[in-house]
């Protein structure tokens, strides 16, 4: 198995391997099922923009740390 679960492109981090799509595919699951509980419960964009943000920026935040950690670089741009 690759010690590199992510290469870095840009901004963005792009997976390798197995455990970096598994974290890839974990963080997108997570961001739709919270789409859908909050938009059932929206009466506008805005309400669904509004409670989707905490959560998505807190995902990708996490997502990002993980993907510096383990891609190899660290923290390095």
């Amino acid at each position: 198995m690759s010690k590199e679960w992510f290469k870095r492109v840009g901004w963005l981090h792009l997976p390798v391997s197995i455990p970096g799509g598994l974290a890839a595919l974990g963080t997108l699951a997570f961001c739709v099922n919270v789409f859908i509980a909050i938009d059932r419960h929206s009466h506008s964009n805005t309400d669904t923009l509004y409670g989707v943000f905490p959560f998505f920026v807190c995902a990708f935040l996490m997502y990002d740390w993980l993907a510096r950690n383990v891609s190899g670089r660290g923290a390095q741009a």
